[in-house]
């Protein structure tokens, strides 16, 4: 287990969790904090937080109903892999598979300011959902009056246009009172 904090890489990103242990041969059952979870699937490298943040090599991972289930080289017993159970699971952004044009990672659009089609800032994006449907955007707004509000923008064509990385913008069709 390698602690060296100068080792650990700063463009880690949480992709999801251990749920438990999966069979009897020291695999782990893992809960993906997306629906997409090619990161999981193609990194050889995690870093888990328990019992301290430490890196791991994933031997084979592949998607097992809902979640995915892992080989980690050096744990055979299930009872090592229980221990894992709640442990985060990071991958490093470098090891992202490339993405198409116009594609995103979720991880990119957190902080991006919401346009609305008059040119108002609307808010930042503070988190991404996946509701089974579509995601949709949370954009933490302030009010005129001070306030804070949380906008629950529908991430479909309908209501999102241009995204652009280099202005910080995300266009949506959206207004403070919806």
């Amino acid at each position: 287990m390698k602690t060296d904090r100068q080792q650990i890489p700063e463009d880690l990103v949480e992709v999801g969790h251990v749920s438990g242990a999966y069979g009897i041969r020291g695999w782990i059952r893992i809960r993906p904090y997306s629906a997409d979870a090619e990161a999981l699937l193609t990194a050889g490298k995690w870093w888990l937080d328990k019992p301290v943040l430490h890196e791991v090599t994933a031997v084979q991972a592949r998607w097992q109903g809902d979640g995915i289930v892992a080989c980690l080289e050096g744990m055979s017993d299930r009872n090592a892999a229980e221990a894992l159970r709640g442990a985060v699971v990071r991958i490093s952004r470098a090891d992202f598979p490339a993405l198409e044009e116009n594609e995103y990672y979720w991880v990119d659009l957190i902080g991006l300011d919401a346009i609305n089609k008059q040119g108002i800032r609307l808010g930042a994006v503070s988190n991404l959902i996946d509701n089974g449907v579509h995601p949709i955007l949370q954009v933490q707004a302030e009010l005129p009056d001070g306030r804070q509000k949380e906008l629950l923008i529908p991430f479909v064509d309908s209501y999102v246009g241009d995204i652009d990385m280099d202005k910080g913008t995300i266009a949506v069709d959206w207004e403070l009172d919806y």
